[in-house]
Protein backbone atom coordinates (compact mmCIF):
# COMPACT_ATOMS: atom_id res chain seq x y z
CA UNK A 1 0.00 0.00 0.00
CA UNK A 2 1.22 3.48 -0.84
CA UNK A 3 1.79 5.97 1.96
CA UNK A 4 -0.43 9.01 2.24
CA UNK A 5 2.41 11.26 1.12
CA UNK A 6 5.36 10.22 -1.06
CA UNK A 7 7.58 12.80 0.66
CA UNK A 8 6.92 11.41 4.12
CA UNK A 9 10.06 10.24 5.89
CA UNK A 10 10.24 7.58 8.56
CA UNK A 11 10.61 9.78 11.67
CA UNK A 12 8.96 8.03 14.58
CA UNK A 13 8.23 10.16 17.61
CA UNK A 14 7.14 8.64 20.92
CA UNK A 15 6.82 10.04 24.41
CA UNK A 16 7.57 7.29 26.87
CA UNK A 17 8.17 6.59 30.54
CA UNK A 18 10.21 9.62 31.41
CA UNK A 19 12.01 9.97 28.09
CA UNK A 20 11.37 11.26 24.59
CA UNK A 21 12.85 9.15 21.82
CA UNK A 22 13.34 10.10 18.23
CA UNK A 23 13.41 6.81 16.42
CA UNK A 24 15.31 7.55 13.21
CA UNK A 25 15.85 4.99 10.51
CA UNK A 26 18.79 6.15 8.47
CA UNK A 27 20.42 4.55 5.48
CA UNK A 28 23.92 5.96 5.60
CA UNK A 29 23.22 9.54 4.47
CA UNK A 30 19.51 9.51 3.71
CA UNK A 31 16.28 8.70 5.46
CA UNK A 32 14.26 5.75 4.17
CA UNK A 33 10.93 7.00 2.74
CA UNK A 34 7.84 5.27 4.04
CA UNK A 35 7.17 4.40 0.39
CA UNK A 36 10.34 2.29 0.35
CA UNK A 37 9.03 0.26 3.27
CA UNK A 38 5.72 -0.20 1.51
CA UNK A 39 7.41 -1.50 -1.66
CA UNK A 40 9.40 -4.23 0.12
CA UNK A 41 8.10 -7.63 -1.09
CA UNK A 42 5.74 -8.45 1.72
CA UNK A 43 3.64 -11.58 1.40
CA UNK A 44 3.21 -11.42 5.18
CA UNK A 45 2.70 -8.36 7.34
CA UNK A 46 5.85 -6.89 8.80
CA UNK A 47 6.55 -7.87 12.39
CA UNK A 48 7.20 -5.24 15.08
CA UNK A 49 8.72 -6.91 18.14
CA UNK A 50 9.03 -5.30 21.56
CA UNK A 51 11.58 -6.67 24.01
CA UNK A 52 10.55 -4.96 27.21
CA UNK A 53 10.93 -5.29 30.99
CA UNK A 54 9.48 -2.08 32.40
CA UNK A 55 7.13 -1.24 29.53
CA UNK A 56 9.20 1.50 27.88
CA UNK A 57 10.02 -0.49 24.73
CA UNK A 58 6.49 -1.81 24.51
CA UNK A 59 5.04 1.69 24.68
CA UNK A 60 7.49 2.92 22.05
CA UNK A 61 6.58 0.01 19.77
CA UNK A 62 2.88 0.75 20.20
CA UNK A 63 3.41 4.38 19.18
CA UNK A 64 5.48 3.24 16.23
CA UNK A 65 2.72 0.86 15.17
CA UNK A 66 0.18 3.70 15.15
CA UNK A 67 2.43 5.80 12.95
CA UNK A 68 2.96 2.95 10.52
CA UNK A 69 -0.75 2.23 10.41
CA UNK A 70 -1.56 5.88 9.75
CA UNK A 71 0.63 5.60 6.66
CA UNK A 72 -1.07 2.40 5.49
CA UNK A 73 1.94 0.20 6.19
CA UNK A 74 0.68 -3.04 7.78
CA UNK A 75 2.58 -4.46 10.76
CA UNK A 76 1.77 -6.90 13.53
CA UNK A 77 2.85 -5.98 17.07
CA UNK A 78 4.55 -9.04 18.55
CA UNK A 79 5.47 -10.04 22.08
CA UNK A 80 8.42 -12.43 21.50
CA UNK A 81 7.26 -14.77 24.27
CA UNK A 82 4.23 -15.54 22.10
CA UNK A 83 6.21 -16.01 18.88
CA UNK A 84 7.80 -19.13 17.45
CA UNK A 85 11.37 -18.18 16.44
CA UNK A 86 11.50 -20.95 13.85
CA UNK A 87 9.03 -18.86 11.81
CA UNK A 88 11.64 -16.11 11.31
CA UNK A 89 12.77 -17.45 7.89
CA UNK A 90 9.23 -16.76 6.63
CA UNK A 91 9.42 -13.06 7.52
CA UNK A 92 10.39 -10.39 5.00
CA UNK A 93 10.46 -7.34 7.27
CA UNK A 94 11.25 -7.13 11.00
CA UNK A 95 11.48 -4.11 13.30
CA UNK A 96 12.66 -4.65 16.89
CA UNK A 97 12.52 -2.24 19.83
CA UNK A 98 14.73 -3.85 22.48
CA UNK A 99 15.52 -3.09 26.11
CA UNK A 100 18.45 -4.46 28.06
CA UNK A 101 17.90 -5.74 31.58
CA UNK A 102 20.30 -6.76 34.37
CA UNK A 103 23.95 -7.49 33.47
CA UNK A 104 23.31 -6.94 29.77
CA UNK A 105 20.78 -9.77 29.60
CA UNK A 106 17.43 -9.70 27.78
CA UNK A 107 14.16 -9.09 29.67
CA UNK A 108 12.14 -12.07 30.79
CA UNK A 109 9.63 -11.89 27.93
CA UNK A 110 12.31 -12.43 25.29
CA UNK A 111 14.83 -14.87 26.76
CA UNK A 112 13.77 -17.81 24.63
CA UNK A 113 13.62 -15.69 21.47
CA UNK A 114 17.06 -14.10 22.04
CA UNK A 115 18.66 -17.39 23.09
CA UNK A 116 17.25 -19.14 20.04
CA UNK A 117 18.83 -16.53 17.76
CA UNK A 118 22.16 -16.87 19.57
CA UNK A 119 22.16 -20.65 19.23
CA UNK A 120 20.98 -20.83 15.60
CA UNK A 121 23.50 -18.20 14.48
CA UNK A 122 26.32 -20.50 15.62
CA UNK A 123 24.77 -23.68 14.24
CA UNK A 124 26.56 -24.65 10.99
CA UNK A 125 23.45 -26.50 9.84
CA UNK A 126 21.49 -23.25 9.65
CA UNK A 127 24.06 -21.45 7.53
CA UNK A 128 24.44 -17.74 6.91
CA UNK A 129 21.55 -17.46 4.46
CA UNK A 130 18.74 -18.60 6.75
CA UNK A 131 17.21 -15.10 6.87
CA UNK A 132 18.42 -13.88 3.48
CA UNK A 133 14.90 -12.88 2.43
CA UNK A 134 14.42 -10.68 5.49
CA UNK A 135 15.14 -6.99 6.04
CA UNK A 136 15.38 -5.64 9.58
CA UNK A 137 16.14 -2.70 11.85
CA UNK A 138 16.78 -2.73 15.60
CA UNK A 139 16.43 0.14 18.06
CA UNK A 140 17.85 -0.21 21.58
CA UNK A 141 16.36 1.37 24.70
CA UNK A 142 18.63 1.54 27.74
CA UNK A 143 20.59 3.70 30.15
CA UNK A 144 24.10 4.89 29.33
CA UNK A 145 24.84 4.78 33.07
CA UNK A 146 25.27 1.00 32.76
CA UNK A 147 28.45 1.45 30.74
CA UNK A 148 29.49 -1.52 28.60
CA UNK A 149 26.09 -3.23 28.87
CA UNK A 150 24.27 -0.17 27.50
CA UNK A 151 21.90 -1.52 24.82
CA UNK A 152 23.79 -4.81 24.75
CA UNK A 153 20.68 -6.77 23.74
CA UNK A 154 19.95 -4.55 20.73
CA UNK A 155 23.55 -4.73 19.54
CA UNK A 156 23.63 -8.50 19.94
CA UNK A 157 20.36 -8.90 18.04
CA UNK A 158 21.72 -6.87 15.15
CA UNK A 159 24.85 -9.01 15.06
CA UNK A 160 22.87 -12.28 15.12
CA UNK A 161 20.45 -11.21 12.40
CA UNK A 162 23.26 -10.03 10.14
CA UNK A 163 25.07 -13.31 10.73
CA UNK A 164 22.02 -15.22 9.50
CA UNK A 165 21.95 -13.29 6.24
CA UNK A 166 19.25 -10.71 7.02
CA UNK A 167 19.68 -7.28 5.43
CA UNK A 168 20.10 -4.46 7.93
CA UNK A 169 18.30 -1.36 6.64
CA UNK A 170 20.02 0.95 9.14
CA UNK A 171 22.60 0.61 11.89
CA UNK A 172 21.38 -0.33 15.34
CA UNK A 173 19.85 2.73 17.02
CA UNK A 174 20.68 3.41 20.65
CA UNK A 175 18.32 5.29 22.94
CA UNK A 176 19.27 6.55 26.41
CA UNK A 177 16.26 6.76 28.75
CA UNK A 178 18.16 8.84 31.30
CA UNK A 179 19.31 11.27 28.62
CA UNK A 180 15.66 11.99 27.76
CA UNK A 181 16.18 11.91 24.01
CA UNK A 182 17.78 9.31 21.84
CA UNK A 183 18.89 8.82 18.31
CA UNK A 184 21.80 7.32 16.51
CA UNK A 185 23.57 7.89 13.26
CA UNK A 186 24.97 5.21 10.99
CA UNK A 187 28.17 4.70 12.96
CA UNK A 188 28.04 1.80 15.41
CA UNK A 189 30.94 3.18 17.39
CA UNK A 190 29.26 6.21 18.84
CA UNK A 191 25.68 6.97 19.77
CA UNK A 192 24.40 10.51 19.88
CA UNK A 193 22.42 11.78 22.83
CA UNK A 194 20.95 15.20 22.09
CA UNK A 195 20.32 15.87 25.79
CA UNK A 196 23.97 15.47 26.73
CA UNK A 197 24.94 18.88 25.50
CA UNK A 198 21.56 20.47 26.26
CA UNK A 199 22.60 23.41 24.15
CA UNK A 200 25.46 24.26 26.52
CA UNK A 201 28.95 24.88 25.10
CA UNK A 202 30.60 22.99 28.00
CA UNK A 203 28.49 19.89 27.45
CA UNK A 204 26.93 20.05 30.91
CA UNK A 205 23.33 18.95 30.95
CA UNK A 206 20.61 19.36 33.53
CA UNK A 207 19.82 16.30 35.61
CA UNK A 208 16.09 16.91 35.59
CA UNK A 209 14.86 16.84 32.01
CA UNK A 210 11.38 18.18 31.16
CA UNK A 211 9.86 14.69 31.09
CA UNK A 212 11.50 13.60 34.37
CA UNK A 213 10.33 16.87 35.92
CA UNK A 214 6.76 16.22 34.77
CA UNK A 215 6.81 12.69 36.19
CA UNK A 216 8.15 13.79 39.57
CA UNK A 217 5.85 16.79 39.85
CA UNK A 218 2.92 14.49 39.14
CA UNK A 219 3.97 12.56 42.26
CA UNK A 220 3.98 15.72 44.37
CA UNK A 221 7.67 16.64 44.21
CA UNK A 222 8.70 20.27 44.02
CA UNK A 223 11.78 20.51 41.82
CA UNK A 224 14.54 22.89 42.86
CA UNK A 225 16.82 24.17 40.12
CA UNK A 226 18.16 21.41 37.91
CA UNK A 227 18.84 18.51 40.31
CA UNK A 228 17.20 18.97 43.74
CA UNK A 229 13.77 18.44 45.19
CA UNK A 230 11.51 18.78 48.22
CA UNK A 231 8.22 17.14 49.15
CA UNK A 232 5.91 17.37 52.13
CA UNK A 233 5.74 14.08 54.03
CA UNK A 234 2.45 12.51 55.10
CA UNK A 235 3.77 12.41 58.67
CA UNK A 236 4.38 16.16 58.55
CA UNK A 237 0.72 16.58 57.65
CA UNK A 238 -0.27 14.06 60.31
CA UNK A 239 1.48 15.85 63.17
CA UNK A 240 0.24 19.21 61.95
CA UNK A 241 -3.23 17.74 62.51
CA UNK A 242 -2.26 16.33 65.91
CA UNK A 243 -2.58 12.75 64.68
CA UNK A 244 0.91 11.51 65.51
CA UNK A 245 4.44 11.72 64.15
CA UNK A 246 6.66 9.33 62.25
CA UNK A 247 9.01 6.75 63.71
CA UNK A 248 11.80 9.37 63.84
CA UNK A 249 9.64 11.27 66.33
CA UNK A 250 9.34 8.15 68.49
CA UNK A 251 12.96 7.05 68.17
CA UNK A 252 14.82 10.38 68.15
CA UNK A 253 12.40 13.12 69.20
CA UNK A 254 12.16 15.07 65.96
CA UNK A 255 9.07 17.22 65.50
CA UNK A 256 7.46 15.71 62.42
CA UNK A 257 5.43 18.85 61.68
CA UNK A 258 8.70 20.80 61.54
CA UNK A 259 10.58 18.32 59.35
CA UNK A 260 11.49 19.08 55.72
CA UNK A 261 12.13 16.14 53.38
CA UNK A 262 14.56 17.09 50.62
CA UNK A 263 17.49 16.01 48.47
CA UNK A 264 20.23 17.86 46.58
CA UNK A 265 20.53 14.96 44.10
CA UNK A 266 17.55 13.24 42.52
CA UNK A 267 19.90 10.80 40.79
CA UNK A 268 20.75 7.41 42.28
CA UNK A 269 23.21 4.58 41.59
CA UNK A 270 20.67 1.83 42.33
CA UNK A 271 17.30 0.72 40.99
CA UNK A 272 15.97 -0.97 44.13
CA UNK A 273 13.00 -3.29 43.74
CA UNK A 274 11.17 -1.48 46.57
CA UNK A 275 11.83 2.06 45.29
CA UNK A 276 8.91 4.31 46.24
CA UNK A 277 9.43 6.36 43.09
CA UNK A 278 9.26 3.46 40.60
CA UNK A 279 12.53 4.71 39.06
CA UNK A 280 11.13 7.91 37.59
CA UNK A 281 14.29 9.65 38.83
CA UNK A 282 17.57 9.56 36.84
CA UNK A 283 20.50 7.24 37.57
CA UNK A 284 24.25 7.78 37.48
CA UNK A 285 27.56 6.58 38.88
CA UNK A 286 29.18 10.00 39.15
CA UNK A 287 28.21 13.65 39.02
CA UNK A 288 27.91 14.58 35.35
CA UNK A 289 25.37 17.38 35.42
CA UNK A 290 25.13 21.10 35.80
CA UNK A 291 25.52 22.02 39.49
CA UNK A 292 23.38 24.48 41.44
CA UNK A 293 24.55 26.61 44.37
CA UNK A 294 23.96 25.03 47.84
CA UNK A 295 22.68 28.27 49.36
CA UNK A 296 20.15 28.61 46.55
CA UNK A 297 19.04 25.00 47.09
CA UNK A 298 18.48 25.52 50.82
CA UNK A 299 16.69 28.86 50.36
CA UNK A 300 14.39 27.44 47.69
CA UNK A 301 13.73 24.20 49.61
CA UNK A 302 12.62 26.12 52.69
CA UNK A 303 10.52 28.50 50.59
CA UNK A 304 8.74 25.64 48.76
CA UNK A 305 8.33 23.66 51.98
CA UNK A 306 6.72 26.57 53.83
CA UNK A 307 4.35 27.17 50.90
CA UNK A 308 3.21 23.56 51.18
CA UNK A 309 2.78 23.98 54.94
CA UNK A 310 0.62 27.08 54.38
CA UNK A 311 -1.69 24.99 52.22
CA UNK A 312 -2.57 23.02 55.37
CA UNK A 313 -4.28 26.07 56.86
CA UNK A 314 -7.94 25.31 57.50
CA UNK A 315 -7.46 21.53 57.32
CA UNK A 316 -9.37 19.84 60.18
CA UNK A 317 -7.17 19.44 63.26
CA UNK A 318 -4.50 21.95 62.22
CA UNK A 319 -4.13 24.52 64.98
CA UNK A 320 -2.60 27.95 64.50
CA UNK A 321 0.17 27.05 66.95
CA UNK A 322 1.26 23.94 65.05
CA UNK A 323 0.93 25.72 61.72
CA UNK A 324 3.15 28.57 62.92
CA UNK A 325 5.75 26.08 64.14
CA UNK A 326 5.60 24.16 60.86
CA UNK A 327 6.50 27.29 58.91
CA UNK A 328 9.96 27.18 60.51
CA UNK A 329 11.52 23.75 59.83
CA UNK A 330 13.93 22.49 62.48
CA UNK A 331 14.85 19.21 60.81
CA UNK A 332 15.86 18.17 57.32
CA UNK A 333 15.64 14.56 56.16
CA UNK A 334 18.08 14.33 53.26
CA UNK A 335 16.50 11.12 52.07
CA UNK A 336 13.70 12.14 49.72
CA UNK A 337 14.86 10.29 46.63
CA UNK A 338 18.16 9.64 44.88
CA UNK A 339 21.60 9.81 46.50
CA UNK A 340 22.20 13.14 48.31
CA UNK A 341 25.84 12.37 49.04
CA UNK A 342 26.57 12.48 45.27
CA UNK A 343 26.09 16.26 45.26
CA UNK A 344 29.64 17.70 45.10
CA UNK A 345 28.81 20.56 47.52
CA UNK A 346 27.05 18.39 50.09
CA UNK A 347 29.26 19.70 52.92
CA UNK A 348 28.42 23.32 52.13
CA UNK A 349 24.73 22.43 51.99
CA UNK A 350 24.93 20.71 55.39
CA UNK A 351 26.80 23.71 56.81
CA UNK A 352 24.06 26.01 55.58
CA UNK A 353 21.35 23.92 57.22
CA UNK A 354 23.27 23.78 60.52
CA UNK A 355 23.87 27.54 60.40
CA UNK A 356 20.08 27.90 60.49
CA UNK A 357 19.99 25.36 63.36
CA UNK A 358 18.21 22.79 61.19
CA UNK A 359 19.25 19.25 62.07
CA UNK A 360 20.32 16.83 59.34
CA UNK A 361 19.47 13.15 58.87
CA UNK A 362 21.33 12.03 55.75
CA UNK A 363 20.78 8.65 54.06
CA UNK A 364 23.26 7.10 51.63
CA UNK A 365 22.88 3.89 49.63
CA UNK A 366 26.37 2.61 50.47
CA UNK A 367 27.91 3.00 47.01
CA UNK A 368 30.11 6.05 47.61
CA UNK A 369 32.54 5.25 50.46
CA UNK A 370 34.88 8.13 49.64
CA UNK A 371 32.02 10.59 49.91
CA UNK A 372 31.17 9.19 53.36
CA UNK A 373 34.77 9.73 54.48
CA UNK A 374 34.73 13.33 53.27
CA UNK A 375 31.35 14.15 54.82
CA UNK A 376 31.29 16.69 57.65
CA UNK A 377 29.39 15.85 60.86
CA UNK A 378 25.64 15.50 60.37
CA UNK A 379 23.11 14.98 63.13
CA UNK A 380 22.59 11.37 62.12
CA UNK A 381 24.16 9.46 59.22
CA UNK A 382 22.36 6.49 57.72
CA UNK A 383 23.60 3.73 55.45
CA UNK A 384 20.98 1.58 53.73
CA UNK A 385 21.76 -2.07 54.38
CA UNK A 386 19.22 -3.66 52.07
CA UNK A 387 20.71 -7.15 52.14
CA UNK A 388 23.42 -9.10 53.93
CA UNK A 389 25.02 -11.07 51.08
CA UNK A 390 26.44 -10.10 47.71
CA UNK A 391 23.88 -12.05 45.69
CA UNK A 392 20.86 -10.78 47.62
CA UNK A 393 22.14 -7.17 47.55
CA UNK A 394 22.51 -7.37 43.78
CA UNK A 395 19.01 -8.81 43.41
CA UNK A 396 17.27 -6.27 45.63
CA UNK A 397 19.23 -3.06 44.92
CA UNK A 398 20.02 -3.70 41.23
CA UNK A 399 23.17 -1.51 41.47
CA UNK A 400 24.86 0.18 38.52
CA UNK A 401 28.38 -0.41 39.83
CA UNK A 402 30.07 -3.70 38.95
CA UNK A 403 32.04 -3.53 42.22
CA UNK A 404 28.90 -2.75 44.22
CA UNK A 405 29.73 -5.23 47.01
CA UNK A 406 33.21 -3.83 47.60
CA UNK A 407 31.74 -0.32 47.66
CA UNK A 408 29.08 -1.49 50.10
CA UNK A 409 31.63 -2.98 52.51
CA UNK A 410 33.91 0.06 52.22
CA UNK A 411 30.93 2.30 53.00
CA UNK A 412 30.30 0.37 56.21
CA UNK A 413 33.99 0.72 57.13
CA UNK A 414 33.80 4.46 56.47
CA UNK A 415 30.75 4.67 58.73
CA UNK A 416 32.78 3.11 61.55
CA UNK A 417 35.19 6.05 61.38
CA UNK A 418 32.47 8.60 62.13
CA UNK A 419 32.09 9.96 65.66
CA UNK A 420 28.54 11.26 65.36
CA UNK A 421 25.37 9.13 65.40
CA UNK A 422 25.34 6.40 62.78
CA UNK A 423 22.56 4.08 61.66
CA UNK A 424 22.13 0.92 59.60
CA UNK A 425 18.74 1.09 57.89
CA UNK A 426 17.28 -2.32 57.05
CA UNK A 427 14.18 -2.58 54.85
CA UNK A 428 12.67 -6.03 55.22
CA UNK A 429 11.10 -7.53 52.10
CA UNK A 430 9.57 -10.96 52.69
CA UNK A 431 10.94 -13.48 50.25
CA UNK A 432 13.99 -11.30 49.47
CA UNK A 433 16.10 -10.44 52.51
CA UNK A 434 14.51 -11.72 55.72
CA UNK A 435 16.31 -15.05 56.07
CA UNK A 436 19.90 -13.87 56.62
CA UNK A 437 20.02 -13.02 60.33
CA UNK A 438 23.50 -14.51 60.75
CA UNK A 439 24.88 -12.61 57.76
CA UNK A 440 23.35 -9.33 58.96
CA UNK A 441 24.88 -9.77 62.40
CA UNK A 442 28.33 -10.16 60.83
CA UNK A 443 27.92 -6.78 59.13
CA UNK A 444 27.51 -5.17 62.57
CA UNK A 445 31.19 -5.78 63.25
CA UNK A 446 32.22 -3.83 60.15
CA UNK A 447 30.35 -0.54 60.58
CA UNK A 448 29.63 -0.76 64.33
CA UNK A 449 26.61 1.58 63.99
CA UNK A 450 25.05 3.29 66.98
CA UNK A 451 21.61 2.18 65.86
CA UNK A 452 19.93 -0.29 63.56
CA UNK A 453 16.54 0.65 62.15
CA UNK A 454 14.55 -2.34 60.96
CA UNK A 455 11.47 -1.48 58.94
CA UNK A 456 8.99 -3.46 56.91
CA UNK A 457 8.89 -2.48 53.25
CA UNK A 458 6.16 -0.03 52.26
CA UNK A 459 3.99 -1.37 49.47
CA UNK A 460 3.58 1.28 46.79
CA UNK A 461 1.74 -0.78 44.20
CA UNK A 462 3.11 -3.14 41.59
CA UNK A 463 4.78 -1.62 38.57
CA UNK A 464 6.75 -2.72 35.56
CA UNK A 465 9.95 -2.13 37.52
CA UNK A 466 8.86 -4.01 40.63
CA UNK A 467 6.71 -7.08 41.05
CA UNK A 468 6.36 -6.73 44.81
CA UNK A 469 2.93 -7.46 46.25
CA UNK A 470 1.38 -7.24 49.70
CA UNK A 471 2.73 -10.75 50.25
CA UNK A 472 6.21 -9.18 50.43
CA UNK A 473 5.20 -6.79 53.24
CA UNK A 474 5.97 -8.15 56.73
CA UNK A 475 3.62 -7.65 59.68
CA UNK A 476 4.86 -5.69 62.68
CA UNK A 477 5.09 -9.01 64.54
CA UNK A 478 7.45 -10.26 61.81
CA UNK A 479 9.64 -7.17 62.14
CA UNK A 480 9.73 -7.57 65.93
CA UNK A 481 10.69 -11.24 65.69
CA UNK A 482 13.48 -10.46 63.20
CA UNK A 483 14.74 -7.59 65.39
CA UNK A 484 14.80 -9.72 68.52
CA UNK A 485 16.68 -12.48 66.71
CA UNK A 486 19.21 -9.96 65.38
CA UNK A 487 19.72 -8.44 68.84
CA UNK A 488 20.23 -11.92 70.27
CA UNK A 489 22.98 -12.56 67.71
CA UNK A 490 24.87 -9.50 68.95
CA UNK A 491 25.33 -11.12 72.40
CA UNK A 492 24.22 -8.02 74.27
CA UNK A 493 26.05 -5.42 72.19
CA UNK A 494 22.68 -4.28 70.83
CA UNK A 495 19.24 -4.42 72.38
CA UNK A 496 15.77 -3.68 71.08
CA UNK A 497 15.18 -0.14 72.32
CA UNK A 498 12.14 1.40 70.60
CA UNK A 499 9.29 0.63 68.25
CA UNK A 500 6.75 2.43 66.11
CA UNK A 501 4.01 -0.07 65.42
CA UNK A 502 2.23 2.16 62.92
CA UNK A 503 5.30 2.12 60.65
CA UNK A 504 6.22 -1.54 61.33
CA UNK A 505 9.56 -0.21 62.53
CA UNK A 506 11.88 -1.28 65.38
CA UNK A 507 15.09 0.26 66.67
CA UNK A 508 18.15 -1.56 67.98
CA UNK A 509 20.60 0.57 69.95
CA UNK A 510 24.11 0.03 71.28
CA UNK A 511 23.59 -0.98 74.88
CA UNK A 512 26.83 0.37 76.29
CA UNK A 513 26.36 3.84 74.77
CA UNK A 514 22.66 4.55 74.99
CA UNK A 515 21.35 2.59 77.96
CA UNK A 516 22.21 4.44 81.16
CA UNK A 517 21.06 3.10 84.53
CA UNK A 518 18.46 0.96 82.80
CA UNK A 519 17.00 3.82 80.75
CA UNK A 520 17.34 4.45 77.03
CA UNK A 521 18.80 7.68 75.66
CA UNK A 522 18.02 7.38 71.97
CA UNK A 523 16.51 10.86 71.67
CA UNK A 524 18.58 13.83 70.52
CA UNK A 525 19.28 17.12 72.28
CA UNK A 526 19.11 19.17 69.09
CA UNK A 527 20.09 22.49 70.64
CA UNK A 528 23.15 20.82 72.19
CA UNK A 529 24.06 19.37 68.78
CA UNK A 530 23.99 22.78 67.12
CA UNK A 531 26.07 24.25 69.93
CA UNK A 532 28.64 21.49 69.45
CA UNK A 533 28.78 22.12 65.69
CA UNK A 534 29.15 25.86 66.24
CA UNK A 535 32.02 25.28 68.69
CA UNK A 536 34.17 23.77 65.97
CA UNK A 537 35.53 21.23 68.45
CA UNK A 538 35.41 17.44 68.02
CA UNK A 539 32.42 15.73 69.59
CA UNK A 540 30.76 12.32 69.61
CA UNK A 541 27.29 10.83 69.61
CA UNK A 542 27.03 10.51 73.40
CA UNK A 543 27.50 14.27 73.75
CA UNK A 544 24.04 15.12 72.43
CA UNK A 545 21.84 12.20 73.46
CA UNK A 546 18.62 12.70 75.43
CA UNK A 547 16.26 10.52 77.48
CA UNK A 548 13.75 8.45 75.54
CA UNK A 549 10.17 8.83 76.86
CA UNK A 550 8.54 5.70 78.25
CA UNK A 551 5.86 5.56 75.53
CA UNK A 552 8.51 5.12 72.82
CA UNK A 553 10.39 2.29 74.53
CA UNK A 554 10.05 -1.18 73.06
CA UNK A 555 7.14 -3.09 74.56
CA UNK A 556 5.30 -0.01 75.84
CA UNK A 557 1.53 -0.16 75.65
CA UNK A 558 1.47 2.87 73.33
CA UNK A 559 3.53 1.02 70.67
CA UNK A 560 5.55 4.17 70.01
CA UNK A 561 2.53 6.46 69.61
CA UNK A 562 2.93 9.82 71.35
CA UNK A 563 0.10 10.08 73.95
CA UNK A 564 0.02 13.86 73.46
CA UNK A 565 -1.32 13.19 69.97
CA UNK A 566 -4.81 11.94 69.07
CA UNK A 567 -4.91 8.51 67.46
CA UNK A 568 -6.94 8.49 64.25
CA UNK A 569 -8.07 5.19 62.83
CA UNK A 570 -9.52 4.99 59.35
CA UNK A 571 -12.82 3.25 58.98
CA UNK A 572 -12.50 0.02 57.08
CA UNK A 573 -15.33 -1.07 54.85
CA UNK A 574 -14.07 -4.45 53.73
CA UNK A 575 -16.77 -6.86 52.69
CA UNK A 576 -17.00 -9.78 55.11
CA UNK A 577 -15.64 -13.05 53.79
CA UNK A 578 -18.30 -15.54 52.87
CA UNK A 579 -17.93 -19.17 53.70
CA UNK A 580 -19.02 -21.94 51.43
Amino acid sequence: MAPSSLSTRLTLLALLSGATFYFLYKSRRRLIPLKQLSLIPNPRKGKLFFISQTGTSKALAERLLKLLSSNNIPFDLVDPQNYEPEDLPKESLILIVASTWEDGNPPQNSKFFVNWLAEISTDFRAGNLLLSNCKFAVFGVGSRAYGETFNAVARDLGKRLRGLGATEMVAVGEGDVDGDIAGKGPSRKKSVNVAETNGKPDGKREMVTPVIRANLEKQGYKIIGSHSGVKICRWTKSQLRGRGGCYKHSFYGIESHRCMEATPSLACANKCVFCWRHHTNPVGKSWQWKMDDPLEIVDTAIDLHTKMIKQMKGVPGVTQERLSEGLYPRHCALSLVGEPIMYPEINMLVDELHRRRISTFLVTNAQFPEKIKMLKPVTQLYVSVDAATKDSLKAIDRPLFGDFWERFIDSLKALNEKHQRTVYRLTLVKGWNTEDVDAYSKLFNIGKPDFVEIKGVTYCGSSATSKLTMENVPWHADVKAFSEALALKSYGEYEVACEHAHSCCVLLAKTEKFKVDGQWYTWIDYEKFHDLVASGKPFKSEDYMALTPSWAVYGAEEGGFDPDQSRYRKERHHKPKTTA
